[in-house]
């Protein structure tokens, strides 16, 4: 179980994370609408996902078996933020709904990998150790 303190870092990261891939979505709309952009910027979610969970663990001082609930944590503080700021204020993401709408997949398909990466990385230490 993870401590208050961690807990609380955690959430403080979800906040900062949070905003910056709304200022990213926000300020760069091109990197969804444009068709190569948007694939790259799919493809380089994966390693973006990854240093995301490393930051996680360093930040909350996670154990291999905290690691989950933790990026856990994470997410669901920023998915929570999200789906309130998509549902009543979608502008804070820009003013072009495709996009808005794009942007929002990626941020899905960021949650998603970083969950499951999370996951491979305890499934990995815990086959070697």
């Amino acid at each position: 179980m993870l401590r208050t303190n961690q807990i609380a870092v955690l959430v403080g990261l979800s906040l900062a994370l949070w905003i910056l891939a709304t200022l990213y979505i926000r300020f760069l709309p091109d990197a969804f609408v444009d068709p190569f952009q948007g694939n790259l910027g799919f493809a380089a979610s994966v390693p973006m996902a990854w240093l995301s969970v490393w930051l996680v663990r360093r930040a909350g001082r996670l154990e291999a078996a905290e690691l989950v609930p933790g990026v856990a944590i994470v997410g669901a503080v920023a998915m929570m933020i999200d789906g309130a700021a998509l549902r009543w204020s979608p502008g804070v993401y820009g003013d072009d709904p495709l996009a808005v709408r794009l942007g929002a997949a990626w941020l899905l398909w960021g949650y998603g990998l970083s969950l499951g990466l999370a996951y491979l990385m305890v499934a990995r230490s815990l086959r070697h150790a």
